[in-house]
């Protein structure tokens, strides 16, 4: 999991594992895994950078 998430990055990762499981999934703990010790800044500041690419 841990390498999904640092080679495609959060959303490419969850695109890809809904492809393989078709299991209830819990999104709130998914992203509290994602963005724990992250500001809400530095979300917004990554979140900003993908929109511009």
């Amino acid at each position: 999991m841990e390498a999904l998430f640092k080679s495609l990055g959060p959303a490419a990762a969850l695109r890809f594992l809904s492809l393989l499981y078709w299991e209830p999934t819990d999104y709130v703990e998914i992203s509290r895994r994602l963005y724990e010790e992250q500001t809400i800044d530095e979300i917004f500041a990554r979140a900003r950078q993908n929109w511009q690419e």
